[in-house]
């Protein structure tokens, strides 16, 4: 296997989206998230499920697995109403993924297809082709 680049990541971003949707397409162009909880209840939870995880900055954090790693983003808001996962390593990290969104009732969009997020196939087969394509930046010294 490659070695990582940490610059490059899998990334999906979690909202309180309308669970109604089908499609990205269909989310309102003025649609404003709502605050789905403090910066602090938001982090407890997380290590609630993974109590290794790490938030020396309430901001910013980083879960370690045993083959994948999760770097949490909560922005500079004491409230919450987005959240960005910046994902590596191995299929394992997809159902850690799975574990993050559900547990706090968002809803996540994958960077890499434009579509929401769902654990089960189409997710792990959207983070092996990033895998592709970060293997393939590596390679070519490109990063």
């Amino acid at each position: 296997m490659p070695c990582e680049d940490s610059s490059v990541s899998w990334d999906i971003f979690a909202w309180d989206l309308p669970q109604d949707l089908k499609s990205v397409r269909e989310l309102p162009h003025d649609f404003k998230p709502k605050s789905f909880g403090s910066r602090s209840s938001v982090i407890s939870r997380i290590k609630e499920i993974f109590p290794n995880a790490d938030f020396p900055d309430p901001s910013w954090g980083l879960i370690d697995g045993s083959s994948w790693s999760i770097e949490v983003s909560l922005g500079k808001d004491q409230d919450c109403d987005s959240l960005t996962l910046h994902v590596r390593g191995e299929d394992a990290a997809v159902n850690a993924v799975a574990s993050i969104v559900d547990a706090l009732g968002l809803r996540a969009i994958d960077a890499q297809t434009g579509e929401f997020f769902a654990a089960g196939p189409e997710a792990l087969e959207s983070f092996r082709a990033w895998r592709a394509y970060r293997d393939q930046i590596v390679a070519s010294g490109k990063s």
